[in-house]
């Protein structure tokens, strides 16, 4: 039995939790703010995590631009209880992911570069 596009997401967003075990959960949500496909616990709520998603990478593509930074990369977010990290995945997605405060860094950005260019080839 072939898998859909949904299920095939679902397992690499999986998959970038496994590689990274600091890494509590992740998304990939569209540019209007629709979940596309997630690995999230039961206390995260996938319409707010994906409303606030679009809303944080609309606001990074305008500051980026208006300040002539170029082609937004990323969106970094340090709490006292861990990160968020929000990917753009083309122009049409964004790859959302919740980390640990002891996480890695290095080591989230470098899975994270490897799940867009996964992601990407699902999400077009």
């Amino acid at each position: 039995m072939q898998q859909t596009r949904i299920e095939m997401m679902v397992n690499r967003l999986r998959e970038i939790q496994l590689a990274s075990p600091e890494i509590e959960a992740s998304a990939v949500v569209s540019t209007d703010g629709l979940i596309i496909a997630s690995a999230l616990p039961a206390d995260v709520e996938e319409d707010r995590l994906s409303a606030m998603s679009a809303a944080m990478i609309g606001l990074g593509e305008r500051i980026a631009q208006e300040l002539n930074r170029g082609k937004l990369g990323q969106i970094y977010i340090n709490g006292t209880n861990g990160f968020v990290v929000l990917t753009s995945i083309g122009n049409t997605a964004v790859l959302t992911i919740l980390a640990r405060q002891n996480a890695k860094l290095g080591l989230i950005f470098l899975e994270l570069q490897r799940a867009v260019r996964d992601l990407g080839r699902l999400v077009e």
